[in-house]
């Protein structure tokens, strides 16, 4: 190493504000205190064998991981993070943190004087050389990754330890279970349970095994995994071969086809799949039952995770996860309902960027930009998935930055919603609407009702009215 990095490094011992001890210890003494000296405030066994043992909670953190980076987020210890890996983008205002890379020189790390940098094993095992130069920096360095849902708990606890947010950690967990268990409760509603293939890898076509965070999210959603007596592909894996040939032995019993995207592991897409040899004989091909979870949701061990086992039970059981019923009413309908109903009624994914997504410039909307929506918000995932795929509108004033979700819905809006879910073919009958001239999307309008999408009133369309939520049901019913 350089003798700046040297340097730097013992002033980053001297200066480091919690003491961290880290001698090599077992997994299996998870919890338990620092061998010598008084007990620790903060004190376990990380994943990679290393004991931890803190005076106080850390307050300037590196996370190298995402998964880490959204829970921190998630226990409200964002305010704690000065730097992330390039691929943690999740919550959207993690994207502003500056960048830090485990495939290059630690003297960066070093440098930024940080009294905690979370890692995975994965990381200690690519890059050995740069953590153990973090740590002979005197830099507390703490690997974290459980394996399965049933590690999740001790995994979120440590962070919490680290962090000083036990308390909310608790809070959050609680829910955390409480909502999966919801998902589980109305997915057993279904009469008959839908048998399921998830395709991890494209390549070999692989799946996952039963204990991993996707296998188990395939038992909450109450689905039955045809692969659920695979094996991994070596020891600790959770990507289990699978292959073509025994794939299509049970062509006729898969119902839904799911295939994972993202960059670490991602299956292919639904035109690929479609036009596999044989694959069209898949009975969930043949029906249009194929559909795409990222894995960020299903594979990665964070809070968000309910929300993928919600993805998936979605996929499994549209008639009972996305029933409109409770919309059903007179009520008159806010922007979040329209996008609420437009995901539901038209069984469409939550929209989740990729890490390339935010290198390239977006002059409208960016995922996350709302100021009064934010991804706390329990209409968020609903209302970016309807902004991402177009539609919906926003307020162009003030840069594009407000979504409005809490105002009444029109008639001109709704339009335009159900004008661009549909495929709406121009009509030989024009019928003439007398105030079109008032509509901000005339042409939209008048094809609308032109095919008796919607009907006028002595001869007016009015744009300007507010709609309640069964008259967007109705409308989206019109879809084609």
């Amino acid at each position: 190493m350089k003798r700046s990095v040297k340097l730097i490094a013992v002033i980053a011992a001297v200066c480091c504000l919690v003491s961290c001890s880290q001698a090599p210890g077992n997994k299996a003494d998870s919890g338990s205190s620092a061998a010598s000296g008084a007990k620790s405030a903060i004190s376990f066994t990380d994943d990679d064998g290393s004991k931890i043992s803190l005076n106080k909670p850390c307050s300037r953190i590196i996370s190298l991981y995402s998964a880490h980076t959204e829970n921190l987020y998630y226990l409200g210890a964002g305010n704690k993070i000065i730097g992330r890996y390039k691929t943690c983008t999740y919550p959207p205002e993690a994207v502003s943190l500056k960048t830090y890379d485990y495939n290059s020189d630690p003297e960066k790390v070093i440098a930024a004087k940080p009294d905690l940098v979370l890692i995975r094993p994965f990381i200690s095992k690519k890059a050995p050389k740069f953590v153990k130069a973090l740590k002979d920096a005197g830099i507390c360095v703490v690997s974290l990754y459980p394996e399965n849902i049933k590690e999740f708990d001790g995994y979120i606890t440590k962070l919490a330890e680290l962090t000083g947010t036990e308390s909310k950690a608790e809070t959050l967990l609680t829910d955390f279970h409480s909502n999966i268990k919801k998902t589980e409760k109305l997915a057993s509603a279904a009469k008959q349970k839908k048998t399921v293939f998830f395709e991890s890898t494209e390549e070999n076509i692989r799946t996952v095994t039963p204990g991993s965070m996707a296998g188990q999210a395939i038992v909450a959603a109450e689905g039955i995994n045809i692969a659920k007596d695979c094996k991994p592909l070596s020891k600790g894996s959770t990507i289990a071969p699978f292959g073509a040939e025994k794939l299509l032995k049970y062509a006729n019993s898969i119902d839904v086809y799911i295939s994972q995207t993202g960059s670490m592991n991602s299956g292919g897409d639904k035109q690929s799949i479609g036009e596999r040899a044989g694959f069209s004989t898949i009975k969930a091909v043949k029906n249009g039952k194929v559909f795409l979870v990222n894995e960020e949701i299903v594979s990665s061990p964070t809070f968000r995770y309910e929300k993928g086992v919600h993805e998936i039970a979605r996929d499994l059981y549209p008639e009972i996860m996305d029933s409109v019923g409770s919309y059903k009413n007179n009520k008159t309908a806010t922007r979040a309902d329209l996008a609420n109903l437009v995901v539901m009624e038209r069984h469409l994914p939550i929209w989740l960027p990729s890490s390339s997504y935010y290198k390239t410039e977006h002059k409208e909307h960016t995922y996350g930009g709302f100021k009064d929506v934010k991804w706390q918000n329990s209409d968020f995932d609903y209302i970016e998935t309807a902004m991402q795929d177009g539609y919906l509108t926003f307020d162009e004033a003030n840069g594009g930055g407000y979504f409005h979700p809490k105002e009444s819905v029109t008639r001109d809006e709704l339009a335009q919603a159900v004008f661009m879910l549909g495929n709406f073919s121009d009509t030989k009958t024009k019928v003439k609407i007398t105030d079109l001239s008032k509509s901000k999307n005339p042409n939209t309008v008048q094809n609308l009702v032109d095919n008796k999408v919607f009907s006028l009133t002595d001869g007016n369309f009015g744009p300007e009215k507010t709609v309640t939520c069964q008259e967007i049901i109705n409308a989206l019913e019109c879809v084609k």
